[in-house]
């Protein structure tokens, strides 16, 4: 209808790519507020596991944050360092994605699974 705004905030959701170690990628919309993991879940993403459901007391859900998008992220807590301790293969841009937050800021996020988890 002419004259009618649409609020892009409130209809715009991130774009999150999950890259499995084999290389097939899945690209999905992430709800502001959830997690990344959350958001894997939901989608069924191979690999991410999320034993403990997002409570930072597993590994499971590690990823590696892609090198672009690592500053924006950010690095992990004190106590998500003491869990990756447990995670396989850890990096520098190693995260857990129960610790990621999704906000718009991250729009077009890009992370890769580990080819196992710890």
């Amino acid at each position: 209808m002419p004259g009618t705004s649409i609020d892009w905030k409130s209809t715009h959701m991130p774009k999150i790519t999950f890259i499995e170690a084999n290389g097939t990628a899945h690209e999905t919309d992430g709800e502001a507020g959830t997690t990344v993991m959350e958001t894997a879940i939901r989608i069924g993403v191979p690999g991410v596991v999320a034993e403990c459901g997002g409570a930072c007391t597993c590994a499971t859900c590690h990823v590696y944050v892609d090198d672009a998008w690592s500053e924006r992220v950010g690095g992990p807590s004190m106590m998500e360092e003491d869990m990756l301790d447990f995670a396989y293969d850890v990096r520098a841009t190693s995260r857990l994605s129960c610790q990621i937050k999704v906000t718009d800021e991250l729009d077009g996020l890009i992370v890769r699974v580990p080819e196992r988890q710890g």
